[in-house]
């Protein structure tokens, strides 16, 4: 097949296409720029879009032996990513940009441009297995797994999809880099939100949604306990940071349970208030065959997150999940990916659907 590799300069992208290259494949590398400017977003080993990254698959892929592109994705990135998350907080939501990555850009505005060129697939480095049954499934490294982040491709994008190092623990992966001659063999994970170059998303956000004086207060006795310059620079769940002037009065933590950026409110209360047992999605996307009606599954909240097992029911172009077990801090925003667990641990949880979260609530303070 014609297969075009997805390379971001790190090392699991570049042993992906190695491998892919190495299975028969006729390969050819690109990397995305995905800033006009490239020094505003983060420099360094902690990147993912970087010009450092530029040059490692450059190097990588001379290695490899295959031919490398650049291709300029930075105005698809800008609206689709940094815009989106923009909205979304402002909202009062809290969004995951590189889940929103992966479904814009990575498989899709790419995707749509290989198929275009004739390529056959895209190869990526992500940790996540797509079984012989076209199911996406989780990684052989629990640690690593991104089948999370991979839950928005459609069923096409990801039959188009190749992730060749799913079946591999990450030590394995950097050894095989060295034993290849790759130079990003050791080089760091890359961490946090390329696009905000020194780590301060309240000062990112602050910049672009500006500053408004508004209150903190505590939910259960309507107490203003503090101030802030914008509702955008908080989340829910959130408990440092909050620069409270009145101490709670059995002296615990609080912790933000609500934001309202109409009126530019904050809500805090005790970690117990954040306890959520239900869970509601928008319109899923169905990777592993269209339900109806309730089933029982595991959903995910977060990436990396634990795992709760859950009634789900289909209903109102939504998905309503009732936990086994209660969450905590769970944020309107954030994506649940409903897995379908396998006895057969060998092939590993097959993911079913996924949803943004709308709303999240405990069955019980709701009287239901």
């Amino acid at each position: 097949m014609r297969v075009l590799a997805a390379m971001s300069g790190g090392v699991d992208s570049a042993v992906a296409a190695a491998r892919a290259v190495e299975a028969g494949h006729d390969v050819t590398g690109v990397h995305l720029a995905l800033s006009k400017n490239p020094q505003t977003y983060r420099t360094g080993a902690r990147g993912c879009c970087t010009i450092e990254d530029s040059r490692d698959a450059r190097r990588a892929a001379d290695v490899i032996g295959i031919p490398f592109y650049v291709w300029d994705m930075a105005e698809r990135f800008h609206e689709d990513v940094v815009e989106d998350f923009y909205a979304e907080y402002a909202a009062g939501r809290t969004p995951n940009p590189c889940l929103r990555c992966n479904e814009k850009i990575k498989f899709a505005a790419v995707l749509d441009r290989a198929m275009a060129l004739g390529f056959d697939a895209v190869v990526t480095g992500h940790y996540a297995r797509k079984a012989d049954d076209g199911l996406l499934r989780r990684a052989v490294d629990p640690g690593k797994d991104q089948s999370y982040v991979l839950a928005v491709l459609t069923p096409k994008q990801l039959a188009h999809s190749m992730f060749p190092l799913g079946d591999t623990p990450k030590d394995e992966v950097r050894i095989e880099a060295e034993e290849r001659g790759l130079a990003v063999a050791r080089k760091p994970d890359s961490h946090d939100i390329c696009f905000i170059a020194d780590g301060d998303t309240s000062g990112f956000l602050k910049k672009k949604l500006g500053s408004e004086q508004g209150e903190i207060v505590d939910a259960a006795t309507g107490e203003v306990v503090g101030r802030h310059d914008g509702a955008h620079q908080f989340t829910i769940g959130q408990r440092h940071g909050l620069g409270l002037k009145v101490p709670a009065a059995n002296g615990k933590p609080r912790y933000v349970l609500s934001i309202t950026p109409v009126d530019n409110r904050v809500e805090v209360g005790p970690r117990e208030a954040l306890r959520i047992d239900r869970i509601r999605t928008g319109a899923p996307v169905w990777l592993g065959g269209e339900r109806t009606g309730t089933f029982e599954g595991e959903v995910q909240l977060r990436a990396h997150g634990e795992v709760y097992p859950a009634t789900v029911t289909v209903e109102d172009g939504g998905l309503t999940a009732r936990l086994g077990k209660p969450a905590f801090g769970v944020a309107a925003g954030q994506a649940m990916v409903v897995y379908d667990p396998d006895p057969d641990a060998e092939l590993g949880d097959a993911v079913l659907a996924s949803g943004t979260i709308d709303a999240a609530e405990s069955v019980e303070a709701a009287g239901v």
